[in-house]
């Protein structure tokens, strides 16, 4: 202990002038870390926004992208409550395909065929195939695609990519719908891949890939044409071309109802697709912007209400008994109408002009589409294709039209556009879905044999049944007879 005090008195004057430098450097340093901070802002990687509201929009987006991911729940809960028990295994595996088909094929595809970028302009189909993982060619951590750097800055490319994701297996769900019970799985999901990968994108592209309606001054917020005509006229389309189901028409004209299996299933899902909605036309407002969202989803729930009202009061006037699958079909018809003009529509004209209007107006058209004997178990072709065509034409009979971007009100120039939009997306879609349907009839068929759509596609095309407990009967039937 001793002998270290003359070697702390040696070096005592070096620490003193260490500490005495270091004091004198520490200003310097602040100074040059502030100018490091202020080049740092400069760059503004945030592009002039906050991070807390970036990550508030961002957030929301991805919310709402889930809710219309559940949808396809709703979707599968629907198609099978509607339809008999032994079809339900098949209804199930397709309705759990399909988004999946989606996701993948957006990824393959989808995603650059409908977000072409400059080369959208001036051009039906933009860049025709962009094979690749086409996802903005964006990486992890990318900061030009991760950032508010990426479209107008309040999602990141991932963001963007999931929510529109969503969407485009939904059209092919609501094909799902009208050609249930009779048509073969594997040329289903093969016309699925086709539609979801092609034909989606493509029309897709014309408006929110910045395409010729774009252009145009075409008004679709959220896909009420994008999405539900393009699934409804593919519906049209498949029921068309697959034929009724076996007794559904008499030879004498008449009309024989195919009641569905459970009506607590189709009314779970259709709350359940109402519960999504408010992601698929909220989150089209593309951030969290508190005024803009609030509106979107007041006018979507009194849409909802209004179209329930309207169906529902009809099959009541009419058929002279209330009619619970009408009035969730009303429900449906909407939520189709309103999404297209949701930011524009008063709540007056939601409730009226647009909900019980298309309410009335899908239940006039499944006794239309039932007398040209066009079987649709589910009324998707009523609900997503005749009250989407109205909902996107009411954008150009009455409210403002600012919110689209073109700033005009609506009128006679609007509808115009509007029709030609619709007409476009419609024919281009009708073509492309029948081509295909009639490419598969021609090749690996479409449509199961009589036997087995007696028996149900459970078990001629799964070997399963959703409720063994009570079809032993059938199951066992069946495969005496393949015996």
């Amino acid at each position: 202990m001793l002998e270290s005090r003359p070697r702390f008195r040696k070096t005592m004057p070096w620490l003193l002038a260490g500490v005495l430098l270091g004091g004198l450097a520490m200003p310097l340093l602040a100074q040059e870390s502030t100018q490091a901070m202020t080049a740092a802002k400069q760059v503004d990687p945030y592009a002039g926004q906050s991070l807390e509201l970036f990550t508030v929009n961002n957030l929301w987006v991805m919310i709402a992208a889930m809710l219309v991911f559940i949808m396809h729940l709703g979707f599968a809960m629907v198609e099978s409550g509607l339809t008999r028990s032994k079809n339900t295994v098949n209804i199930l595996f397709k309705n759990t395909m399909i988004p999946c088909i989606g996701l993948v094929t957006f990824a393959i595809c989808g995603w650059k065929i409908m977000y072409p970028g400059d080369a959208a302009e001036n051009w039906i189909i933009p860049n025709w195939f962009n094979f690749g993982f086409g996802i903005s060619g964006g990486l992890k951590g990318d900061i030009a695609s991760n950032t508010p750097l990426y479209s107008g800055g309040n999602y990141t490319v991932w963001t963007d990519f999931l929510f529109q994701g969503m969407f485009a297996a939904t059209a092919a769900t609501i094909v799902s719908g009208a050609v249930a019970e009779r048509v073969k799985l594997a040329p289903f999901l093969i016309f699925s891949v086709l539609f979801v990968a092609i034909s989606y994108p493509i029309t897709g592209s014309w408006k929110w890939g910045t395409g010729w309606l774009d252009d145009l001054g075409f008004a679709d917020f959220a896909g009420s044409t994008l999405v539900h005509a393009v699934g409804g006229t593919g519906a049209l389309m498949g029921a068309l071309i697959l034929g009724p189901r076996l007794g559904k028409y008499s030879k004498d004209g008449a009309v024989n109802p195919i009641p569905g299996h459970s009506m607590p299933l189709a009314t779970i899902g259709v709350f359940m697709l109402w519960f999504g909605w408010f992601g698929f036309n909220g989150g089209s407002e593309l951030s969290a912007n508190p005024e803009g969202v609030s509106w979107v989803l007041v006018t979507t729930s009194l849409a909802a209400a209004g179209g329930a009202i309207g169906c529902g009061m009809m099959s009541w006037i009419i058929g002279g008994k209330p009619d619970l699958s009408m009035a969730l079909n009303g429900i449906l018809a909407g939520l189709v109408g309103i999404t297209a003009g949701p930011d524009t529509a008063n709540w007056i004209e939601a409730i009226t002009l647009v909900g019980m209007a298309s309410g009335v107006l899908c239940y006039l058209s499944v006794l239309f589409f039932d007398r040209l004997r066009i079987d649709d178990p589910v009324g998707a072709i009523s609900v997503h294709m005749v009250c989407c065509i109205y909902g996107t034409l009411c954008c150009g009979l009455w409210g403002t039209n600012g919110l689209y971007g073109s700033g005009e009100t609506a009128g006679g120039s609007q509808l115009i556009k509007q029709i030609i939009g619709c007409g476009s997306i419609v024919l281009f879609t009708a073509v492309f879905t029948g081509v295909v349907f009639m490419i598969l009839k021609a090749t690996t068929g479409l449509r199961v044999s009589e036997e087995e759509e007696r028996e149900g596609l459970d078990l001629g095309e799964h070997d399963m049944a959703a409720y063994p407990d009570f079809q032993q009967t059938y199951i066992k039937s069946y495969h005496a007879r393949e015996i």
